[in-house]
């Protein structure tokens, strides 16, 4: 198989870094020399594998990519970048005919499905690119369909825990919330408990010191009217390497929707996964 040119956008972000670190060692991917990243960053490259990524601020960002295209015509992007970003890269990548798998959270998410829509590419985008954890989703996903009101009455509480330098609130917390809903669990989104404290974090939940700078903790509880009956689902994901299987299984998806002939599709994490 030809490996896939791969642009892995958001250096020298940790996520990124992870990724392009991994994806420099995958035969299956051809890791290109350039990432596009924030204005507010100061470094002009980044290392990776011994080998140097230049770094794109948005101002160099359509000269550096007509460039990039005339080299890698079969470009896919991930995106892990910033929440404030999110809307902005996808009008570019579709704008500029670069498949793309968004991993990046916040935005307006509507408006960056209906971007895709609008276009000639196809994406996948979700809010977590952890398998298993998006498994988890299309349980409570099923379940919130077929028994609704389930947990009516209940009092639901989700607390979710990242590193500090999260910008936003946890994405699969909110999807989370509106599957409960769907259960009959009256919940708003912004009772959504971020936990960014180190010290919190540390001495209350017991995450372990060397991940406090990387990690994604939930749980959510749910007690019934009477007090008497509690329910708690919990995921605990330390680092981010869980991140990265995912993410490579949808760009190993979104090449062979390519093949298809597929256009302005939007894919999630779910369909990756049904097709195995």
């Amino acid at each position: 198989m030809q490996p896939i040119s791969l642009m892995i956008n958001g250096l020298p972000g940790n996520v990124a870094a992870m990724l392009a670190d991994k994806a420099a060692k995958d035969s299956r991917f051809q890791l290109i020399d350039a990432s596009l990243t924030g204005a507010e960053i100061t470094e002009t490259t980044h290392a990776v594998n011994g080998r140097s990524i230049a770094l794109i601020p948005p101002k160099d960002r359509q000269e550096a990519i007509a460039e990039i295209r005339q080299a890698h015509k079969d470009l896919i992007a991930i995106d892990f970048t910033h929440p404030s970003a999110v809307n902005d890269n996808a009008r570019f990548y579709c704008e500029n005919q670069i498949p793309f798998v968004m991993g990046t959270t916040g935005g307006d998410r509507q408006e960056l499905v209906t971007t895709v829509e609008n276009s000639d590419i196809c994406a996948v985008i979700a809010p977590n690119m952890a398998k298993q954890i998006v498994g988890f989703q299309a349980m409570m996903a099923y379940a919130a369909e077929n028994f609704p009101n389930l947990f009516a009455g209940y009092e639901l509480t989700i607390e979710e825990s990242h590193q500090q330098t999260k910008a936003d609130t946890s994405g699969t917390a909110k999807a989370m919330a509106n599957y409960f809903n769907k259960l009959g669990a009256a919940f708003s989104q912004s009772d959504i408990i971020q936990i960014r404290d180190p010290q919190e974090q540390k001495d209350r939940l017991g995450v372990p010191e060397q991940y406090l700078s990387g990690h994604g903790w939930h749980t959510y509880t749910l007690v019934s009217p009477d007090k008497t009956v509690t329910f708690r689902f919990t995921h605990n994901v330390n680092g981010r390497d869980i991140y990265a299987q995912g993410s490579f299984d949808a760009v190993l998806f979104l090449a062979e929707k390519i093949d298809q002939g597929q256009k302005g599709r939007v894919f999630s994490m779910i369909d990756v996964l049904k097709q195995g």
